[in-house]
């Protein structure tokens, strides 16, 4: 039995399982940014033992851990490099520190890294390679797996699709992709535009939330359709560069705001790397939804403790 834990910037789980497909018992808990990673630590001290015991097992029974962090890591050293979200994790040994409260060894690898593996392997990814996973939530995250493993460069992370340079949406300067087309930044510009220029009154009081924009765009608000398609198509050429770079054999995108669906969100993709995609590559590489839901991390944790530690 191994266990997987994700450590986001808004949510904490932990899942029991044999890193085959299959989670036997999960924890669940949300993230209090204001405590830091002391507090997450805090949780994970607690929420350990009694994830044991709704499973009716003991550590005893524990071969490893995988963990997948938000925020990049250090294979070598097998720590935190930072989150970009909670404060408390630059330069902290999670690995050694995880191992130590559970009694078994533990690989640390980032979130995104992780999230990919599980979907390569057991989800929407199952036998195929190159597979290139991208998470479009909070933030924008991105993993190769090739066949059935992780690809990290030198070691401290690779594939960071949501720090790719695209033009920002008035066209003027130059972003990083999670600027225009995560959750946050989606969020961040209809906030300017309701400051600048009183948009969106119509959407009522409140911060204007991806969700809100996508349910008005449903119902025909142009403007928030107008917003969302602006976001999706920097997305899309983001997609289009990496595609040219790794022509992987499938592209799988999960992640908060791939909810938005077919009609907002993966159709309008799949229509940009038709119109503006390498000629050569044309009808090489698909483009689908996640299919691991909310625990795509620890399925992904699990099978790279697997991976680790059944020597």
């Amino acid at each position: 039995m191994f266990l997987g834990i994700e450590i986001g910037g808004t949510k904490l789980q932990l899942g029991l399982g044999r890193g085959d497909g299959a989670i036997a018992s999960l924890w669940r808990g949300n993230v209090d940014r204001a405590a830091g990673g002391e507090g997450i630590r805090r949780q994970i001290v607690a929420a350990v033992p009694e994830l044991l015991a709704r499973a009716g097992t003991d550590r005893s029974h524990l071969r490893g851990v995988g963990i997948g962090f938000g925020g990049p890591t250090d294979d070598a050293t097998q720590s935190v490099i930072k989150s970009h979200h909670v404060a408390g994790w630059d330069g902290f040994p999670l690995a050694a520190w995880v191992s130590d409260l559970v009694g078994v060894p533990a690989v640390v690898c980032n979130d995104a890294d992780t999230a990919g593996l599980g979907e390569a392997l057991y989800g929407a990814g199952k036998g195929l390679s190159p597979v290139f996973y991208i998470t479009v939530g909070t933030g924008i995250g991105g993993g190769l797996i090739i066949d059935g493993e992780i690809y990290r460069g030198v070691g401290k992370g690779a594939t960071e699709i949501g720090h790719l340079l695209v033009p920002d949406l008035a066209g003027e300067k130059l972003v990083i992709l999670e600027e225009t087309s995560a959750g946050w930044g989606i969020e961040a510009t209809a906030g300017r535009l309701r400051s600048d220029r009183g948009w969106g009154a119509d959407l009522g009081d409140g911060p204007i939330t991806v969700k809100r924009l996508a349910d008005a765009a449903r119902s025909g608000h142009l403007e928030a359709r107008a917003l969302l398609g602006a976001a999706v198509e920097k997305l899309a050429l983001g997609i289009r560069q990496m595609i040219t770079l790794l022509c992987p054999k499938r592209v799988v995108i999960g992640g908060g705001v791939s909810l938005l669906g077919d009609e907002l969100f993966f159709e309008p993709i799949r229509r940009y790397q038709a119109a503006h995609g390498m000629g050569a590559f044309a009808g090489l590489t698909d483009i689908v939804p996640a299919a691991l839901g909310e625990e795509v991390v620890i399925h992904g944790a699990l099978a790279l403790a697997r991976k680790k530690f059944s020597g």
